[in-house]
């Protein structure tokens, strides 16, 4: 599949739901999910680790490779769980115009 002028989140998540029952010695997604739920998880903390060390080194573009390394494996992790991006964006759609700082009720 090409990849789109702007690869956004729905897009990349999409190329993720197709390579989901592809051939694991052929597409990085397939391998991965192959190793079940501790791997996907293990390589979100990997990558998180590494974003907090770009960004503590101050390093911008390493930040940002950082970032998107991040958020593929998050989209991964989402898919495996049968999350979509619309869940994440109605939960903070949810959230939106609340303070963080204001006290929560049972229901937040």
């Amino acid at each position: 599949m090409p990849v789109p002028a702007k690869a956004d989140l729905h897009a990349v998540y999409g190329v993720i739901r197709e390579r989901m029952g592809a051939d694991p010695a052929e597409s990085y997604v397939a391998r991965l999910l192959a190793g079940g739920p501790d791997a996907v998880l293990q390589k979100v903390g990997e990558e998180s680790c590494e974003l907090i060390i770009a960004a503590k080194n101050g390093d911008r573009a390493a930040t940002v490779h950082e970032l998107a390394d991040l958020w593929f494996h998050v989209l991964v992790c989402m898919a495996q769980a049968g999350i979509t991006p619309e869940d994440v964006e109605g939960e903070l759609g949810r959230r939106f115009g609340r303070s963080g700082l204001a006290p929560r009720t049972t229901q937040d």
